[in-house]
């Protein structure tokens, strides 16, 4: 550990991280796309500012076979809605909805958006999804925790 990362919690309490990986685990018992899982992730990670998040995501992403393009624009993703499907971008708009919850919450109308493309099993999945990413990003970014070391 660095003298910038407050603590690990891992080493502190590997209970607390354990629970955590429960509901990634659910997550990916599923029948979702990895490769969408990994955009949600990346474009969650984007607005609350995860430096360790990213750095993972974005790799896994490649190793996946993501193009290297639609992460470059990710951030973007409404200026270019023709590199993105409409499964995807319904995802990536309930992605800001869920982790932006406290500006305006889902919308009925993006709502029935996500379940024009998604089963309700599968909408239970990603916002799990969200949900998940969303408690990793704040631990990381709360311990200040340190990028992976790179092979």
């Amino acid at each position: 550990m660095s003298s910038s990362q407050r603590l690990s919690i891992q080493k502190v309490d590997p209970s607390a991280y354990e629970a955590v990986r429960g509901l990634e685990q659910y997550v990916r018992a599923g029948d979702l796309e990895p490769g969408l899982l990994e955009l949600v992730r990346i474009r969650a990670s984007q607005l609350n500012g995860c430096a360790y998040c990213l750095d993972m995501h974005n790799r896994d992403a490649r190793a996946a076979g993501e193009s290297q393009r639609r992460l470059d624009v990710l951030s973007a993703w409404r200026e270019v809605p023709d590199l993105f499907s409409e499964r995807e971008v319904a995802a990536l708009a309930l992605t800001e909805a869920v982790t932006r919850m406290s500006e305006e919450g889902v919308s009925d109308r993006l709502w029935e958006d996500v379940a024009r493309h998604y089963d309700e099993k599968q909408v239970v999945r990603l916002l799990v999804a969200i949900a998940t990413i969303n408690v990793w990003n704040r631990l990381a970014v709360s311990v200040h925790q340190d990028l992976a070391e790179r092979a």
